[in-house]
């Protein structure tokens, strides 16, 4: 992925990687398998390309005062855990409060920015904050960097199954739960509360 890497040395890297397990990169079925996992890694790995990253549209509020509403959005994700280069999996529940004066996000946005941030070696807390804070910088902010009046928080809970603990290791069930809020859902439990009844409304 890298421009000082060649594709070449990579599919290399994985031949003597394959050599190491006790494999044989010449044999028919592994043949092709160093390209395809270069190609592989060129999709998985797409957050660290800046050219890849989404554009995230927003939008002015069309009622002219605002009313505070709670902004729901739940979905799938999958990464690479940064320790062992194993995957972990699982939904995502998202919600931020509009502030009344600012603007709004576009409805696919959130799902694009959550499989950019997942599509790096990752740590599911890191993965929180990496979330909420394109989004929180998207509503702040105009293309030009002009400050715009800012969400008034945001919450994210994260379900993650981790296959370096499922697989390895300990070999148990390897599930995690990781939650990060800001601003009116850090404050307000209510809130929060509202926040996770919709989680459970999901089943």
């Amino acid at each position: 992925m890298s421009n000082k890497i060649s594709q070449e040395q990579v599919m290399d890297a994985i031949r003597t990687i394959m050599q190491y397990i006790g494999e044989a990169p010449e044999r028919e079925g592994l043949h092709n398998t160093p390209e395809r996992i270069v190609r592989m890694y060129d999709e998985i790995f797409r957050g660290y390309k800046p050219e890849m990253k989404p554009r995230i549209s927003t939008f002015k509020q069309e009622n002219g005062n605002g009313d505070e509403s709670m902004v729901f959005d739940c979905g799938d994700y999958y990464s690479m855990c940064e320790h062992h280069m194993l995957p972990f999996f699982g939904k995502y529940y998202f919600a931020y409060i509009p502030n009344p004066e600012g603007r709004i996000l576009g409805i696919s946005k959130v799902a694009r920015v959550v499989s950019y941030c997942a599509a790096r070696l990752q740590l599911q807390e890191k993965l929180c904050k990496d979330v909420i804070e394109m989004l929180d910088d998207a509503l702040s902010h105009t293309r030009s960097g002009k400050p715009l009046p800012p969400a008034l928080g945001f919450a994210i809970v994260m379900k993650g199954h981790h296959t370096c603990k499922s697989m390895r290791g300990i070999k148990n069930k390897g599930d995690m739960t990781v939650s990060y809020f800001t601003g009116c859902f850090k404050k307000n439990r209510q809130l929060r509360n509202e926040f996770f009844d919709m989680i459970a409304m999901q089943g």
